[in-house]
């Protein structure tokens, strides 16, 4: 499983831990070139999922609707 495999399956929480982690380590700058390189190109594809799950989160919301029977649930495209 490649690496971009991997974070397409992560939860948004676990992915965004990680991210804090790869933040808090670049911030250190205690790794090599091309460590932080490595963690920059990581950090970007967990940015990434993070944005779209979040995306997902927000049409899931959205999609709340008020109807004559209350609250429903619209479909998400």
């Amino acid at each position: 499983m490649s690496d971009l495999d991997e974070i397409k399956n992560l939860p948004f929480e676990e992915a965004l831990s990680q991210l804090e982690g790869i933040v808090k380590s670049l911030e250190g700058g205690k790794s090599t070139l091309a460590q932080a390189i490595g963690e920059y190109e990581r950090g970007t594809a967990l940015r990434r999922h993070c944005e779209a799950k979040l995306a997902e989160a927000e049409a899931k919301v959205q999609a709340v609707v008020e109807g004559a029977g209350g609250l429903s649930l619209r479909d998400v495209e």
